[in-house]
């Protein structure tokens, strides 16, 4: 046995999906700590309470590489030939992935090193990237199936996008306006999208409950709801006075985290389908 095939080998046997999910979840277990034990401000030299740098630089890496991963994830069930999805589905949330993870990296660059707060920066380029390819593959998502929801599930998902509507339009009053019209567009894309992948995220779940393929569309659906928790907070949290690394900012992590668990949940149950298949036709 070749020493490359031994190298390929324990990659794989390390790399297992099991193994990925564990890893997962470590991971969001740690960043809640990390957020838990450190996130508390501190008197800097002129007096005024602050969060420490590296704290901050933290909360960034943590949430860099949750949505780094989860892309990768992504990608990963996009290139499988045996993934039940549509491969479409995947690869538009892997880019909606992909995106915010360059998003956060342009935030955290304009933040710690410019020290800027800018209305409008470049990241936003790709943040908007990001809610139009999730909305895509969410959307793709729900067409590709059958949508047979009872009348109470549909209540269900008409409460949720309501409130969500509700609590999502009382926090953008409590803001100043920006005098910047794209700001202010900007703004009003984020609450929308928001809100519209809450009500996508709820009607996946509902249409999904049950089967070990829908636990994939599970996480998925947990992931949108930790997405719009962290955005509603950061755009209460706003004002002349806000620092990054609030404990509520951790539901980014969370978000990544579990958009790439969702991708390795549906990775497995695509593959388990498959032999199932072949041992059927065998017999």
């Amino acid at each position: 046995m070749s020493s490359s095939y031994k190298d390929s080998y324990r990659l794989k046997s390390l790399f297992t999906n099991q193994n990925i999910l564990l890893a997962s979840i470590g991971w969001a277990v740690l960043a809640l700590l990390y957020f838990l034990l450190f996130s508390a401000k501190v008197p800097g030299a002129d007096g005024v309470e602050s969060r420490a740098e590296w704290y901050v630089i933290g909360t960034n890496i943590f949430e860099a590489f949750a949505y780094l991963g989860a892309g990768i994830l992504c990608l990963r069930n996009w290139r499988s030939p045996q993934i039940v999805s549509s491969r479409n589905v995947w690869l538009a949330i892997a880019i909606g992935m992909l995106s915010y993870f360059l998003g956060g990296i342009f935030f955290g660059y304009t933040e710690i090193i410019l020290n800027e707060e800018p209305d409008v920066s470049i990241g936003d380029v790709f943040f908007v990237l990001t809610y139009l390819s999730l909305g895509a593959g969410m959307i793709l998502a729900v067409a590709s199936r059958r949508i047979n929801l009872e009348k109470w599930q549909w209540l269900i998902v008409l409460a949720i996008g309501l409130f969500g509507s509700l609590l999502a339009w009382w926090i953008s009053m409590q803001q100043a306006t920006s005098t910047e019209l794209l700001a202010t567009i900007l703004n009003w894309f984020y609450v929308v999208s928001d809100v519209f992948l809450l009500i996508i995220a709820t009607t996946l779940l509902l249409a999904f409950w049950g089967g070990r393929v829908a636990q994939s569309w599970r996480m998925i659906a947990a992931a949108a709801f930790s997405l719009y928790i962290a955005d509603m907070w950061f755009k209460y949290a706003q004002g002349p006075n806000y620092q990054s690394g609030e404990i509520l900012e951790v539901f980014w992590v969370f978000s990544g985290v579990l958009f790439g668990m969702g991708a390795v949940l549906e990775h497995d149950a695509s593959l388990s389908r498959n032999r199932r298949e072949r041992g059927r036709k065998r017999a």
